[in-house]
């Protein structure tokens, strides 16, 4: 059984920075990628940034700049460092994780529904 174990989140002022983690444990793919998507109040989920078991990298064009996602020990764990944090960036945000993305050959954030593991999620509100 998959379980995917996020830390991190909390609540900044504007201008300030939150690292997020995400560990996933049980997967048996030999090639892991894992994303961050988010979701705020009666708006719909939204794919943030993800990384693939090569290394290669995705952003939504809102966080370009601001946010870098790496792995952290391995490719089933990752972080999520998020700089200059705006108002707009409250939301929950939630990991996902699945087999490879191939991101090297499909340039962008992949959808939602390339993910069959997510985890509960960690809440983050950034004051103006």
């Amino acid at each position: 059984q998959v379980h995917l174990v996020e830390s991190g989140g909390g609540s900044v002022q504007a201008g300030g920075s939150l690292r997020l983690s995400c560990a996933a444990n049980g997967l048996t793919s030999a090639s892991v990628c894992m994303a961050w998507f988010r979701q705020a109040p009666g708006e719909a989920r939204e794919g943030v940034a993800a990384i693939d078991s090569d290394g290669t990298t995705a952003y939504a064009d809102s966080v370009k700049d601001r946010f870098t996602i790496s792995h952290d020990n391995g490719q089933d764990t990752m972080t999520l460092q998020m700089n200059n944090l705006k108002p707009e960036d409250t939301a929950m945000y939630i990991c996902a994780a699945d087999s490879w993305c191939g991101l090297m050959f499909n340039p962008g954030l992949p959808e939602d529904t390339t993910f069959n593991h997510w985890g509960q999620g960690t809440q983050v509100s950034v004051s103006s």
